[in-house]
């Protein structure tokens, strides 16, 4: 096909700025990228697009490609129009990703479930779920995984860049009253506002990330398990999550303990990892390092001191990059490669 007309829709927000980034990044080949976002800046320019489309029925028609980064409420209000009118979507919200008939894609991982796109929807796992898979696959693939406790170490960029805002305005504040900080932490956090986070985030771990459900699980966590289970194709696969927000501005991270159907080897392990795409095995990896790089980073990988079948290993990446806006575009060039994009017109 000719190179695919591509809509990208939150053109203005953290992710979709970043996507825009990508695109141009990777060199994308595209007839023309049109800017969608909210009615707040549409028919403003955004250099380099033009000018910015509102969502509308007549705006959302011819299209092969369209990159969703809007929130889940706007991809169950225009992702199947812009089916509809001849697009493939790959959406980077949670409004699609349990549907039976709309694949949970990771480039490296199950890039094959991206032709059972049976909505003409594609969607992308939650930014933690994502940076856990390449790991998990590369070892389930050899050791054969059955279950896995995942405790994630969330930056506030996960929350966009309001959390990210939230946390900067934070900072100095309590930077200067180190004092409090050290004797009286109650009184510290009450000297800033937390709207965005669960809690005061500078300075300090907080582990409420979600909504809480009735099991005592926030939503956060139920994504962790239930979009491992898909991805993986693994429904029965045991999943203990527990996510927490730390004060890191961007990269996500995730301690895993992971149980196998035969005992782990560890060099052999390193070895499955190490071969793995995008997957760069380091001694111990840290979410700021990973910031701004597409890759995905594993280290400490160590056998488990109470069982043979079992192995701990520290997995980061870049929650907006490879967590969101990077495996969008991939999921964009999948399409294109594999002649779904355009097909639908």
């Amino acid at each position: 096909m000719s190179a695919p007309r591509v809509a990208v829709v939150g053109a203005t927000g953290a992710v979709g700025q970043i996507m825009l980034q990508t695109l141009a990044r990777r060199g994308f080949e595209a007839s023309e990228i049109v800017p969608f976002a909210s009615e707040r800046s549409a028919g403003k320019v955004l250099e380099g697009y033009g000018v910015i489309q509102p969502l509308a029925d007549d705006t959302v028609q011819g299209y092969d490609l369209a990159l969703f980064s809007a929130g889940g409420s706007t991809s169950r209000a225009w992702a199947e129009k812009f089916v509809a009118g001849g697009a493939v979507v790959v959406d980077n919200s949670s409004a699609w990703r349990m549907d039976p008939d709309v694949p949970l894609v990771v480039s490296e991982v199950n890039p094959e479930a991206i032709d059972g796109a049976k909505k003409g929807i594609v969607a992308n796992p939650n930014c933690t779920t994502m940076v856990v898979m390449l790991p998990a696959k590369a070892l389930h693939d050899t050791f054969g995984m059955t279950a896995m406790v995942a405790t994630s170490y969330q930056a506030a960029g996960g929350a966009g860049q309001k959390g990210i805002d939230e946390l900067a305005a934070q900072m100095p504040v309590l930077h200067e009253r180190v004092e409090l900080l050290v004797n009286d932490g109650e009184q510290a956090r009450t000297l800033v506002t937390s709207e965005i986070h669960a809690d005061t985030l500078a300075y300090n771990v907080v582990p409420m990330l979600g909504t809480l459900g009735e099991n005592g699980y926030t939503d956060e966590e139920m994504k962790l398990q239930n979009e491992s289970r898909k991805i993986l194709g693994l429904p029965e696969l045991a999943v203990s999550p527990t996510c927490v927000r730390v004060p890191v501005m961007v990269g996500h991270a995730i301690e895993v303990r992971a149980t196998y159907e035969r005992e782990v080897d560890v060099a052999e392990a390193k070895a499955v990892l190490e071969a793995f795409p995008n997957l760069v095995v380091e001694d111990a990896p840290t979410p700021l390092a990973a910031a701004g790089r597409d890759e995905t980073f594993v280290g400490r990988v160590r056998a488990d001191l109470g069982d043979p079948r079992s192995l701990n290993f520290f997995v980061v990446g870049d929650n907006l990059l490879k967590g969101a806006a990077l495996n969008t575009v991939q999921l964009a060039e999948l399409a294109v490669e594999r002649g779904l994009a355009g097909a639908r017109a």
